[in-house]
């Protein structure tokens, strides 16, 4: 246990400001760590942008997809009209 002691010596003591009604002052951070704090914050900030504008760029590259596949649906509907409006048995157009 002599390595253990060794260390602790080395250690420098914490500084407590103790206040007249037994309660302690908080400590003021460093500045790194406010300075890390405000990296860190911009971060985030910066990465929620990043994501809201590729989930924009997604919506907006899907508009056109949509759009053709709109298209294809009501060809295709047509068609079908089309072709039950051509069969002998007019009354029955749902049902095949």
């Amino acid at each position: 246990m002599g390595h253990v002691c060794c260390a602790m010596r080395d250690r420098i003591p914490p500084d407590l400001d103790l206040l007249p009604d037994g309660s302690f002052r908080p400590r003021q951070p460093t500045f790194a760590a406010r300075l890390f704090r405000w990296a860190v914050v911009v971060a985030i900030v910066a990465g929620a942008l990043a994501l809201a504008a590729l989930a924009l760029w997604f919506a907006l590259v899907l508009i056109p997809v949509v759009l053709a596949a709109a298209v294809i649906a009501w060809l295709a509907l047509r068609y079908q009209l089309w072709r039950a409006g051509r069969s002998s048995d007019r009354n029955d157009v749902w049902r095949r």
